[in-house]
């Protein structure tokens, strides 16, 4: 199997997601997901993933930005993530789903995915994980979780 480490975190997401903390039985969550075909390198990679994604929470690695502050990315960034994922980044942050901080923590868990490129949809899913994870509004993860099922049509402005 070829998946990704973004795939197993999807999984995990879509068939867990109910549960209170799902990193507390990662031994179980681990053989389920190699019965349902992951490789255990992607699966504790995913775990990494999630873990250091609550450790950056709590330490608050991501200093307050200006609201008026302007985002360059860097080369490797726009190499990963092309005008559309920049331009969805752009508007959640304009539309107030986003502040800068949380704008930053998502672009740095999508590098540390290690993946190439990052698609449309696979953003969404990142987006929403690191929503789901924080201390958001309702509103917010209603609003993700509806971008993650309902394909965006138009331009983003």
């Amino acid at each position: 199997m070829k998946e990704s480490i973004l795939d197993v975190l999807m999984y995990l997401f879509e068939n867990y997601l109910d549960e209170e903390d799902v990193l507390t039985n990662q031994d179980h969550l681990e053989v389920e997901l190699m019965e349902a075909g992951f490789e255990t390198q992607k699966i504790e990679r995913a775990f990494q993933w999630l873990e250091s994604l609550g450790e950056r929470r709590e330490n608050s690695a991501f200093p307050s930005v200006e609201s008026s502050a302007f985002r360059i990315y860097n080369t490797e960034e726009i190499q990963k993530l092309d005008m559309e994922c920049r331009g969805l980044l752009l508007f959640l942050e304009q539309v107030g789903i986003l502040d800068p901080a949380q704008r930053e923590m998502i672009i740095d868990k999508v590098m540390d995915l290690g993946s190439d490129e990052m698609n449309l949809s696979e953003l969404k899913w990142v987006i929403l994980i690191v929503l789901l994870n924080q201390d958001t509004s309702t509103t917010d993860q209603e609003v993700m979780d509806s971008f993650i099922y309902l394909p965006l049509t138009g331009t983003l402005h």
